[in-house]
């Protein structure tokens, strides 16, 4: 099983995360959207597709396109559809 942590609060768990290049996409539907916030950035992977962002917000605390997902993916990356993956300051880890 892993999470995503941030703000000191899981905000992902799941034990069916696909791993692509380092990074666990998370099944959207293991992912607390309450937190997540659609970003205008964009960013374009030449295998992937292009990805779209989500800010973090929780309170006053924020974290701008702490969070990516490929709306359509390419073909090669199908696995990622309906996936969210984290970087910046998300902690992503094995349960304890």
């Amino acid at each position: 099983m892993m999470q995503a942590i941030w703000n000191g609060k899981v905000i992902a768990q799941s034990d069916a995360t696909v791993v692509v290049e380092g990074n666990h996409y998370f099944p959207i539907d293991g992912v607390s959207r309450d937190v997540l916030s659609p970003s205008s950035t964009t960013s374009v992977c030449p295998w992937k597709g292009t990805a779209n962002y989500y800010t973090l917000a929780d309170g006053d605390a924020e974290s701008v396109d702490a969070a990516w997902f490929y709306e359509a993916p390419k073909p090669e990356a199908a696995a990622i559809e309906d996936h969210v993956a984290f970087w910046r300051d998300v902690e992503v880890i094995e349960a304890p």
